[in-house]
């Protein structure tokens, strides 16, 4: 064989190789990912709680009915009841009356039916 036979033999080669794994590749990534199962925000969650409850309720009181009622869990946080607080705050100050929350005693918040347009 002369040295032109051997590169190109050596090119073939390699592009089989190439090709392979780009298949095995390709089928890796057609495997469908199972479904995951939707989970409700926190904002969603204490919503729903607020909504049944019907009265106002402080954030470690909104936590603990979340978790009882398997509606949201945190995910080892240390202090959820103060994210919790922090995000139904900036709710309140950026959605104005569209907001789901509203603030009526120091830590108290009910739910408050945003207005349709």
């Amino acid at each position: 064989m002369n040295k032109t036979k051997k590169s190109d033999a050596v090119a073939n080669v390699l592009k089989k190789m190439c090709t392979d794994l780009k298949a095995q590749k390709d089928q890796k990534r057609k495997k469908p990912k199972p479904q995951r199962e939707e989970r409700l925000s926190v904002l969603d969650a204490a919503a729903k709680v607020l909504e049944k409850a019907g009265k106002p309720m402080r954030c470690a009181e909104l936590i603990k009915a979340m978790t009882e009622q398997d509606l949201w869990t945190s995910p080892k946080g240390k202090t959820p009841h103060a994210t919790l607080y922090a995000a139904m705050m900036r709710e309140e100050r950026v959605k104005g009356e569209a907001s789901r929350f509203k603030k009526v005693d120091r830590g108290q918040f009910e739910y408050h039916a945003p207005k349709s347009a």
